[in-house]
């Protein structure tokens, strides 16, 4: 289940890196996209050419040699998860203490995506006291640390140290994507902005982008759920997931309550205007003619509706806020969700057309759980794993 994962594969100075290759293809066969960073000592044991015909891309080699400014936070940002094979004694101290003296290891500082690391390296490194105490501080940051095995290693000699196969590191990193965690749930999604229209040239919308719909319903498919999204921006294309293209509140509302009952999981992330004009024009409105007398009415509440149904399902909702979420607490009980996802939209770099979300979520009782700001794609997978998690104390 890595089809549509973006995944940063980083290459240590060893002789397992020829093991990389075969991690690369296994990887893009499996329908991941792969960006792969080679530090300067790997490029003695593999070719930036070989990386590139397997993956497509050229690898990346250090800080000087990108044509973007900080290259280091692009990938940290793109990535759904970041895979360090090998990973030598070297590197496991300087991801251990922070450091971030090469383009690899300031990618895995800079990352809020999972990280997966294979270590691989002579047996006595291995069990020095140093190389253990990295180990108990990755471990304690989360890093998954996948091996060593014992075997054959450089020299002729034997013993653990030896990198693992490429096949356990790429199982490895379905684990750490929550790779089918959501097999057998049916997930509704909605996204975008609706737009409700004056004449058939104009409309009353709003600045949503659909990209954090988005980003939970190809998250959700990518974790084994079937998916449909009703959305009023262009949908993405992926596996298990049925797009439905919708352009008004109330094109949305018919088809998600049409189908809402059928769900598991219902997370409401679409922005859904609240008035429309009452009587839209049949031909395009002239200027000559004077500014229009727009007279508004209430659109459908999608939400409400699907709140509403018994039974219903998990229903998650979302509020673009212009302020603190506490502002959200009222709506969260006032809509009788099972969980609300907070943003404020006039935050820099987080909301509308960004790729990156500041959100707090509020629980039915109130309590308000607040985020900091990640990519998108980020912020989708850690709210299923809150959605597994409360939907497995028995929430309805």
């Amino acid at each position: 289940m890595l089809a549509g994962r973006r995944i940063v594969l980083g290459i240590t100075g060893g002789i397992a890196a020829y093991k990389s290759a075969h991690l690369a293809r296994l990887l893009v066969q499996a329908g991941a996209e792969v960006r792969t960073v080679v530090t300067e000592s790997a490029l003695r044991f593999i070719g930036p050419a070989t990386l590139s015909g397997l993956t497509g891309v050229a690898p990346a080699t250090g800080f000087w040699d990108e044509p973007t400014a900080a290259p280091h936070l692009d990938l940290a940002r793109w990535a759904d998860a970041v895979c360090v094979a090998p990973a030598t004694a070297a590197t496991m101290a300087r991801l251990a203490h922070g450091l971030s003296e090469d383009l690899l290891s300031a990618v895995v500082l800079a990352t809020r995506a999972p990280v997966v690391i294979a270590p691989a390296m002579h047996s006595e490194m291995w069990s020095h006291p140093s190389t253990r105490r990295n180990l108990a501080a990755l471990l304690a940051d989360g890093v998954t640390v996948v091996g060593p095995a014992s075997g054959p290693l450089a020299g002729g000699d034997a013993g653990p140290g030896r990198m693992v196969e490429p096949e356990e590191i790429a199982a490895a990193l379905e684990r750490s994507l929550g790779a089918g965690t959501l097999e057998g749930w049916r997930v509704l999604v909605t996204a975008g902005g609706t737009r409700e229209p004056i004449d058939p040239v104009r409309f009353v919308g709003n600045r949503s982008s659909g990209k954090m719909g988005h980003a939970v319903a190809e998250e959700a498919a990518a974790r084994g759920a079937v998916v449909t999204l009703v959305t009023a921006a262009d949908p993405p294309a992926a596996r298990r997931l049925e797009a439905i293209r919708v352009e008004t509140a109330q094109e949305m509302a018919e088809a998600v309550w049409s189908r809402a009952g059928e769900v598991d999981v219902a997370v409401m992330a679409a922005a859904v205007a609240d008035f429309r004009p009452a009587q839209p024009a049949s031909g395009k409105l002239r200027r000559a003619a004077g500014p229009p007398d727009l007279v508004l009415e209430p659109t459908p509440d999608v939400l409400a509706g699907v709140a509403a149904m018994r039974p219903r399902p998990f229903l998650v909702g979302f509020a673009a806020e212009t302020g603190p979420a506490e502002g959200a607490v009222a709506k969260a009980v006032s809509k009788g969700v099972d969980l609300l996802v907070a943003n404020d939209v006039t935050v820099a770099g987080s909301g509308f057309g960004s790729e990156d979300n500041e959100v707090a979520l509020i629980l039915p009782d109130g309590t308000l759980e607040r985020w900091e700001r990640l990519p998108k794609r980020r912020v989708a997978a850690l709210l299923w794993e809150r959605i597994a998690e409360l939907r497995s104390r028995g929430t309805p």
